[in-house]
């Protein structure tokens, strides 16, 4: 079982901090479980070693974010959002704009795209994945996202609002992963699976 614990909003342990280090240390603790997460971890431990301004949009090659997968309090489903930028389904996140407190900064990102209160992060990552991320619209250069995961509990009864980043949520259940309908690619659903289960050790 994950040696972490869940904290909220108020948690001094998600204390903004710009120490690039903190990021680091978060990535090199992580302790990949299948070949896809541990490539992604040596290639942002590589990539941030080249680049101490990886935690901003200004470096323009490519920058570290922050994304969860957003379970309800039972663990049972998971929330996908119809990204607006992109035009698929994936979890929420979003950029560190600074911040190397990664799950400060997916918790942020979780709260501020699905509009739910209360919710709280464990304080491990879940997964590391590196893609590129490619704006539909063409309104900014093609660049890498350095996205480290967490999971992400919801209060009891929360009720989803989303805002303009996404133009859909949905809760969906482990059995939804492989939809043709959502048509989920491979990142989201090894960071689904991570997530539930995850939500089922802890339950045990």
């Amino acid at each position: 079982m994950s040696r972490g614990t869940w904290l909220s909003g108020g948690d001094v342990a998600l204390a903004r901090s710009d120490r690039l280090e903190r990021a680091v240390a978060a990535v090199e603790a992580f302790e990949p479980s299948e070949d896809a997460q541990r490539d992604a971890k040596h290639q942002v431990l590589d990539f941030v070693a080249e680049h101490p301004d990886a935690l901003h949009r200004s470096c323009l090659e490519g920058h570290l974010t922050g994304s969860t997968w957003v379970v309800d309090h039972a663990g049972e489903r998971g929330l996908v959002l119809l990204h607006a930028k992109v035009g698929r389904w994936l979890q929420p996140g979003g950029h560190a704009d600074g911040d190397a407190c990664l799950a400060a900064v997916a918790l942020r990102e979780a709260t501020e795209e699905t509009g739910i209160e209360g919710l709280t992060v464990w304080s491990d990552p879940i997964d590391i994945d590196v893609h590129l991320f490619v704006n539909r619209k063409g309104t900014e250069p093609d660049h890498l996202h350095l996205d480290v995961r967490y999971l992400v509990r919801a209060p009891d009864g929360a009720v989803e609002r989303g805002n303009h980043e996404s133009e859909a949520l949905r809760w969906i259940t482990p059995d939804d992963l492989t939809s043709t309908d959502l048509a989920l690619d491979t990142s989201t659903q090894r960071v689904a699976r991570h997530g539930f289960a995850l939500m089922r050790s802890l339950s045990t």
